[in-house]
């Protein structure tokens, strides 16, 4: 049964979620939280293994609860799926940043919704291939001068290569086509290269790949 907690300070977006998520056999609503202070504390007293948590909530804003929830050791399978009412939300980009999963806009189909549920708690990556591709365009847009690297020196040749391909949007299976091996291997060096890097998911991957200098902007082509 994957365990869900819900945080927007809207009670009818609440209730619609509720609804849709609590249908499904193999999903539970677990909690509802209105604000991010009341999603902080129960998380950690739930450990659900996703949040559905909205950005502008009063009290403590999703933003701050996302990077409270992802810095704490003890919750680290929990993911965070941010909720948002324009797809490229300007707080989105940080939230990524602050260790969120993915993100959804508030009117997605309930289908996209639900799959993007089961996935991100799979572990599988959250964002579609063109709403990634759309997301590190953002990113590119941005950025400056690499801040900070990542201790690219402990991946393999390989593992460089494949992350490069993470960061400028390509899926799975489109890693696979491009470096003439299976979909499992190319799955595997990406899981190998998270490992090494600390990165939670796919996305914070990405964004090591930015920062890190790996890839830059323009390379989207």
């Amino acid at each position: 049964m994957i365990r869900v907690l819900l945080a927007d300070d809207q009670l009818l977006v609440r209730a619609g979620f509720r609804a849709l998520l609590d249908a499904q056999h193999d999903i539970e609503v677990v909690g509802e939280a209105a604000d991010g202070g009341q999603a902080v504390r129960m998380v950690r007293e739930l450990t659900p293994d996703a949040v559905l948590m909205d950005i502008r909530m009063p009290v403590m804003d999703g933003l701050v609860a996302t990077r409270t929830i992802t810095a704490d050791p003890a919750l680290v399978q929990v993911r965070v799926v941010v909720l948002t009412t324009f797809e490229l939300d300007e707080y989105v980009f940080e939230a990524i940043r602050s260790g969120a999963s993915g993100f959804l806009v508030k009117d997605t189909e309930p289908a996209e919704l639900l799959r993007a549920v089961r996935a991100v708690v799979g572990g599988d990556a959250l964002l579609s291939p063109g709403v990634t591709r759309r997301l590190i365009a953002e990113f590119a847009a941005r950025s400056k001068e690499p801040a900070t690297a990542a201790d690219l020196e402990q991946l393999t040749d390989r593992e460089r290569e494949v992350m490069a391909l993470v960061g400028i949007g390509l899926s799975n299976d489109e890693i696979a086509r491009r470096l003439v091996v299976s979909p499992l291997t190319a799955k595997t060096h990406v899981s190998r290269a998270m490992v090494k890097l600390g990165a939670r998911d796919r996305a914070q991957l990405v964004v090591l790949a930015y920062e890190s200098g790996l890839v830059r902007p323009g390379w989207l082509g």
